[in-house]
């Protein structure tokens, strides 16, 4: 791609994104997501006055000669820029993974998403500390969460429990291994001012899960959104290969007529597969598929600027992040404690 064919590109990418009235209340968002638009292993977020690039090619060095094009092109296409971090996730170097400022001097601390504000860290490891493609997930739990208790699992910075505390959840659990992670969601339950507390649990998901089944505390809504793969003493998590046994090992936290929110963003893993699974699971009688979540059309791509589609086909989901929400009932109808 020569450079006049990427400035082209980023220019009707972002002229897109400026015209999508669904990101008018939110200053965190993708401004171009090279893998379905054109430019694999390329990806341009904002986070408040801070554009983020991000180069996840295996070949870093592959990309080099895109990014003096895109900071240029950036400066002088949007007024609000004072900051440009280049994060480069393949390099052998810990600090170029985290981030490193190509221009201006300070990251900003805080977003705002739909009148939520959430805490960040864009340096706090090799992402940026908060998703956009989970942001219609937040908007369903801000608008489903009145009077609900909530579990989050794997909870990372907490956006998905601060989204339901702000929808007037009556209490939160936020469970994850990293501390610093949970740092930044309490300093998002601060910048939101919520009155009511939450807890925050610095344990592995096994080991809360047991306890919690042990203590019978149940929740109106539990969310499990894990990391792809990972493995503890306590357990093993491989959304490939073992996402309903993960979902059963949940399943007796939720009350009767609650839900299970599954997030499952394995990109080999097609969504005939998922809905394959939630079908098996329905048998019993006691899970349903109630809705799907898609991902904005900012991560998605829009209609036009899409040239690359997923190794694997996500349909009925829009993009390979699957997000299901079930609906849950127990044989003894306990409901949430």
């Amino acid at each position: 791609m020569t450079e006049d064919d990427l400035v082209n590109q980023l220019r009707q990418c972002f002229q897109l994104r400026q015209e999508d009235s669904t990101l008018s209340a939110c200053d965190a968002y993708r401004l171009f997501n090279g893998f379905y638009e054109g430019l694999p292993g390329l990806v341009i977020d904002r986070y408040a006055n801070t554009i983020v690039i991000s180069n996840h090619s295996r070949q870093p060095e592959s990309l080099n000669d895109t990014i003096d094009p895109i900071v240029r092109f950036s400066l002088d296409e949007f007024t609000w820029v004072e900051s440009i971090l280049l994060k480069t996730r393949h390099s052998s170097e810990p600090e170029e993974r985290k981030g490193r400022l190509l221009h201006g001097q300070q990251l900003p601390q805080a977003i705002s998403e739909n009148g939520i504000r959430y805490a960040i860290d864009l340096r706090l490891n090799q992402d940026d500390s908060f998703y956009p493609d989970t942001r219609n997930l937040r908007s369903w739990l801000a608008q489903n969460s009145q009077g609900k208790s909530i579990l989050n699992c794997f909870a990372y910075t907490g956006s998905l429990g601060i989204a339901a505390l702000a929808g007037g959840a009556r209490a939160l659990f936020q469970t994850d291994l990293n501390s610093e992670a949970l740092a930044l969601a309490e300093r998002s339950h601060t910048l939101n001012g919520f009155r009511l507390g939450m807890t925050l649990l610095k344990r592995d998901f096994f080991s809360v899960v047991n306890a919690l089944k042990k203590s019978d505390k149940l929740f109106d809504t539990v969310i499990l959104d894990s990391p792809f793969f990972s493995s503890t003493r306590y357990g093993k998590v491989d959304l490939q290969q073992q996402h309903i046994q993960l979902i059963n090992k949940v399943r007796p936290l939720v009350a009767n007529e609650g839900r299970l929110i599954v997030i499952n963003n394995a990109l080999y893993v097609p969504g005939k597969q998922i809905i394959d699974e939630i079908n098996e699971l329905s048998k019993s009688g006691y899970v349903s598929l109630e809705n799907i979540i898609h991902i904005p059309a900012d991560i998605s791509g829009y209609p036009g600027t899409i040239t690359v589609t997923p190794p694997t086909d996500p349909a009925p989901f829009n993009h390979p992040t699957k997000i299901s929400i079930l609906k849950i009932t127990r044989k003894d109808q306990q409901p949430a404690s």
